[in-house]
């Protein structure tokens, strides 16, 4: 079975505890930033991710609860 780009995504920031801005995660998966951030928006909605801005960046950190 194939799995979800959500699903990728998310094993992505388990990956880089110092957390990836959307183009860094659509850079490294090979996927376009629109694809990236409404599975973003997904997982925040799910409070599975945190999110900081630093400066004009936005940081996307995966949720350790």
């Amino acid at each position: 079975m194939k799995k979800e780009k959500k699903d990728i995504v998310i094993e992505l920031l388990k990956k880089n505890s110092d957390g990836l801005t959307v183009g860094e995660i659509s850079e490294l998966l090979k996927i376009s930033r629109n694809t990236v951030a409404v599975a973003l928006a997904e997982l925040k909605g799910a409070n599975l991710i945190r999110i900081r801005s630093v400066g004009m960046a936005k940081l996307n950190y995966w949720s350790n609860k």
